[in-house]
């Protein structure tokens, strides 16, 4: 596979064949340039990172650069200046890597920060007050907009909170929670892009859910690919043009620096087999070709990597080898660019499943809906439906009014308990939530402090209600697959999912939590149960036609066991 390219250089207009970087992720490069319009022939680079000292801290890096000229006025250059500027250069940014490695400069090269007029800055000074004004600020507001405009414009053109927060070891919500608010204070820009399952670059890129595509075209990878809210629709964040305009572009494609997800990408020759000295982490890989086809998951351990093997339109994981050892076995016919890439890259891809799964999302942004009609499946959710035992009793015995503020109240207490827990309240149906979470464990978690916090809540409404036990919340969790809709102005969930976990919470008696035997399996879940008094059991549900199990978790007893009021 080659790639053509021109550009202007100074006064040279240059015409390339760009072959595919070859590397080992810090390893090793090569990169070669094959001109056929300009003072040059070809260009070739070759890094090579080696570790020395006895405690691997330290490293050896050598740099080759090759290069053949086309012409007179080439070798003129050659001679005279090419390789002076670029040893200038190389010098210059390997004194700059090494004090950002020491911690002594924030980013590994020269990015002038762009210059604010008295306006643009009482812009941002507001923004960051507005910021702080609300209970989504973590402290963070300053920072986040220090970044947003003095940060080198390749990396703030895409923010990510996730990235961010590792990056200032905060906590996600809480990064995720002042970008959201920054959005809304004018600071920064959010936009929904469909990243291309391979190169993991944005090929459609939308202001609003009810602009996304159903799917996008990555003319690099030549590959059309459908949109998925759990994998490859992610929120990400920019400065607002009203602050700092920035430019987007895609440079240097299929290189180590715009693809790190991408461990190994070397090219084998037909019928061909490559053993190339490698060690990678333990976890979950693909592997695959540059060009179009097949590929195959595995997930990597401690026994050795396994063999790679690539055959006419198949891609194959052989028996674990040498765990230092890459190889890669080439049976087709023609050369092959085999790629290993991570999955780790997700962590730092907040999905369009997740944030909308986040109080804080649909509290300030709850114009981002679907269009009309529109369907999206989601792979995976977490769905909580609470509701209140003996509601109509209440309110026969205090009255509507009291009644209705005290639910009202306790709508307020449930949210704030789902909040904390990475969850969002979808909607309230009378005196029922139905509330949605991505990962199983939080909604666990926030179930259970909601059963454990409810006295507290009792005894502060007991005056109202003219006695202690004022409410009791029934509970059921499930999770599975179901579809994303707008309804009623609001994105809901619809399907099998949801229909379950409205029947578990049926089959709470007020006080426990019912949860599915799915759910239970999720080892943070697991771990949840294995601390509280459970029991199995079973029934039937309308509109299903098999007996369902399920477990129910006792809070009082636990409650008792433990000592707790």
């Amino acid at each position: 596979m080659l790639f053509t390219a021109v550009a202007k250089q100074g006064p040279f207009t240059l015409a390339w064949r760009e072959e595919p970087v070859n590397w080992i992720a810090n390893r090793w490069f090569e990169h070669c340039r094959h001109f056929s319009q300009g003072p040059f022939k070809m260009l070739c680079a070759t890094l090579e990172i080696e570790p020395v000292g006895a405690d691997g801290q330290q490293c050896q890096v050598r740099y080759v650069l090759e290069v053949e000229a086309a012409n007179l006025i080439g070798e003129l250059i050659l001679r005279t200046v090419f390789f002076k500027s670029t040893e200038k250069l190389l010098t210059r940014f390997i004194n700059a890597t090494v004090e950002f490695v020491r911690g002594e400069r924030d980013a590994p090269f020269d990015a002038p920060p762009p210059e604010f007029d008295d306006a643009a800055r009482q812009r941002i000074a507001r923004a960051v007050e507005a910021i702080n004004a609300t209970p989504h600020a973590h402290d963070l507001a300053e920072a986040l907009a220090k970044y947003a405009t003095t940060g080198p414009e390749v990396d703030v053109v895409k923010i990510r909170p996730l990235a961010l927060a590792r990056r200032w070891d905060a906590p996600q919500r809480n990064v995720i929670e002042v970008c959201l608010e920054a959005t809304r204070a004018g600071l920064l820009d959010l936009r929904w892009d469909i990243l291309c399952p391979r190169c993991r670059v944005a090929k459609s890129i939308s202001p609003g859910l009810d602009e996304l595509p159903t799917g996008a075209h990555c003319g690099t990878c030549n590959i059309d690919y459908d949109r998925d809210f759990s994998r490859n629709v992610e929120l990400s964040f920019q400065p607002a043009a009203g602050i700092r305009p920035v430019a987007f572009g895609e440079y240097c494609l299929f290189g180590p620096m715009s693809t790190p997800h991408i461990v190994a990408q070397v090219c084998v020759a037909a019928g061909a087999t490559r053993e190339i000295d490698a060690s990678f982490a333990t976890g979950h890989y693909v592997a695959r070709t540059l060009e179009a086809g097949p590929e195959a998951d595995f997930d990597y351990e401690d026994a050795g990597f396994p063999d790679i093997l690539i055959g006419d339109g198949t891609v194959a994981v052989g028996e674990a080898a040498d765990p230092d050892v890459l190889r890669l076995v080439n049976t087709s016919a023609h050369a092959r660019n085999v790629v290993i890439e991570e999955r780790a890259w997700e962590h730092d891809a907040l999905t369009a499943d997740r944030v909308t799964a986040m109080q804080a999302f649909r509290d300030l942004f709850s114009d981002q809906l679907l269009r009309p009609g529109d369907e999206v499946a989601i792979q995976r959710v977490t769905l909580m439906f609470t509701d209140l035992r003996g509601s109509t009793a209440l309110y026969e015995t205090i009255g509507d009014a009291r009644a209705y503020g005290l639910v009202r109240d306790h709508f307020a207490f449930l949210t704030g308990i789902v909040r904390e827990h990475d969850g969002a309240v979808v909607k309230t149906i009378g005196d029922a939530v139905m509330a949605a979470f991505v990962e199983p464990g939080h909604a666990l978690a926030a179930a259970l402090e909601i059963q454990q916090a409810v006295s507290e809540f009792n005894r502060s409404h007991a005056q109202v209600a003219g006695g202690d036990d004022v409410v009791a919340i029934k509970v059921g969790i499930h999770e599975g697959s179901c579809i994303a809709v707008t309804l009623n102005d609001r994105l809901d969930y619809f399907g099998t999912t949801v229909n379950m976990a409205a029947r578990l919470e049926g089959q709470s008696r007020g006080g426990d939590i019912i949860v599915s035997t799915s759910l239970a399996e999720d080892p943070a879940v697991a771990a949840l149960l294995a601390q509280r008094q459970v029991s199995e059991e079973s029934a039937e549900f309308r509109g299903f036609d098999a007996r369902v199990e399920f477990l129910r978790i006792d809070e009082a007893m636990h409650k008792a066991a433990s000592g707790d009021q």
